[in-house]
């Protein structure tokens, strides 16, 4: 291919850039490694990442609460993104990627320490600068608490939500996050396969959700009174910025331009759209309507279960997962939890930790190579072992600490607003503000 005036104006100070001597090169390291295609990708990436929290998912949870309450969503997503960045800043990346043994890292990495940005790249990111691995893995650390407020909405208090999601986070994410993306040795497990949160961020933040609407309570009036979402147009727009920013979440976990990233890009784009035929197709057939919170619901689900997966499946099996998450979380949330009788507001687990563990068992048969467009070379009956294993690990792990953790803070602050702040609404209550009028 001929170069243009322009692409030779960009290229030539670029490859200046990254020719210039540097600390890093004094060590060894070779800055040349450093490709400035994959740099911008997982630039943009990082940046689509951070799109699904806010606006995506604040909008998304925003629409299915009542009116009373979109503000104190809203917050919720903007406070723990703050919160759960310095955090990270602090000592989350360092305890989720520095070391090599144990159940957590070390802290040698604690205030990005040391690092600058011509430092060395990681082994496992080897052509973008290790700052950038650090500010793209930050997004999944502060989305993934995000999660779960949608279980307790409308009810839960805006400190306890605060402690709960920084107290888990260390003690649930940081190890599965080490374990299963930095040491790949997942409590005594080796070669699970989750390549963007499967089972680090959904089944997590899944069962977290399922632990903390059982132990908040259920809403006032629920399940005699209706709760209707206050505005569906929030809801499908930012079910539409997760489906985008979801491009980012899957595609960038490859940390390279190429083509294994555009097949996790479009196998994660089949299986959202069929979970969401999948689940427009069930409505339609039980009530004759195919309704927009469905196929939003759907499309979410598709993308949850894809997710651990994405970089093993080929189009086919991304469909097959992508369908059956759909008929398995629509069978959740519109089944199980009324048979059960736990309050998850907005089906958290439901779609996000049913979704999560479909992908998680299902990579294990069509991600391998004896299925048709399968990349995982492993044996299927071995694998679906492994992720089977992973799934209980991290089952249990957030279910206890996040029990734990709940009932400390209920004993000290407690959990929940008050009955009169509930039914005024904690836009008002929590944040002294009215969405509209």
């Amino acid at each position: 291919m001929i170069a243009t005036p322009h692409r030779l104006l960009v290229a030539i100070p670029a490859a200046a850039v990254f020719t210039l001597p540097s600390a890093a090169a004094a060590q060894g390291a070779s800055v040349g490694a450093i490709n400035s295609g994959d740099t911008a990708w997982m630039l943009t990436a990082t940046a689509l990442v951070l799109f699904m929290m806010i606006p995506g998912l604040s909008l998304f949870y925003a629409g299915l609460v009542k009116a009373r309450n979109v503000l104190s969503i809203l917050v919720q997503c903007y406070a723990l993104t703050c919160v759960m960045s310095l955090l990270w800043f602090v000592c989350g990346y360092s305890l989720c990627f520095s070391g090599s043994g144990g159940v957590v890292g070390n802290l040698d990495l604690a205030f990005l320490s040391g690092l600058a940005p011509d430092s060395p790249p990681r082994a496992d990111a080897p052509t973008i600068p290790v700052i950038l691995h650090f500010a793209y893995q930050m997004m999944f650390f502060l989305i993934t608490p995000g999660l779960f407020l949608g279980a307790f909405a409308e009810r839960m208090k805006f400190s306890a939500i605060l402690i709960f999601s920084v107290v888990w986070s260390l003690l649930v994410y940081i190890p599965c996050c080490y374990g299963v993306w930095n040491t790949m040795n997942f409590f005594g497990l080796t070669g699970v396969v989750d390549l963007a949160g499967g089972i680090v961020v959904h089944i997590t933040a899944g069962v977290a959700a399922l632990v903390a609407c059982i132990v908040v309570g259920p809403r006032r009036g629920w399940p005699d009174t209706p709760f209707i979402p206050h505005n569906l147009p929030f809801t499908v727009a930012g079910a539409g910025m997760l489906w985008v920013g979801w491009f980012g979440f899957n595609g960038g976990s490859q940390l390279a331009a190429n083509g294994n990233t555009a097949m996790t890009v479009v196998v994660t784009h089949l299986s959202a759209c069929a979970a969401a035929v999948a689940w427009m197709s069930i409505e339609w057939g039980r009530i004759g309507k195919p309704s927009a919170l469905g196929i939003a619901t759907g499309s979410i689900a598709g993308l949850a279960a894809i997710t651990p997966a994405a970089g093993k499946v080929g189009p086919l099996g991304a469909i097959l997962i992508g369908a059956v998450s759909g008929v398995l979380c629509w069978v959740a949330c519109s089944k199980l939890k009324a048979r059960y009788g736990y309050d998850d507001s907005l089906d958290v687990f439901g779609v996000h930790g049913i979704g999560g563990l479909t992908g998680t068992i299902m990579v294990a048969i069509v991600g391998s190579k004896a299925f048709p467009g399968g990349l995982g070379d492993y044996a299927i009956g071995a694998q679906l072992l492994t992720q089977t294993l992973a799934v209980i690990y991290t089952a249990i792990l957030s279910a206890s600490v996040s029990l734990v953790v709940l009932m400390t803070i209920e004993r000290t602050i407690g959990l929940r607003v008050g009955a009169e702040h509930e039914s005024e609404g904690l836009d008002l209550s929590d944040h002294g503000e009215k969405a509209y009028g």
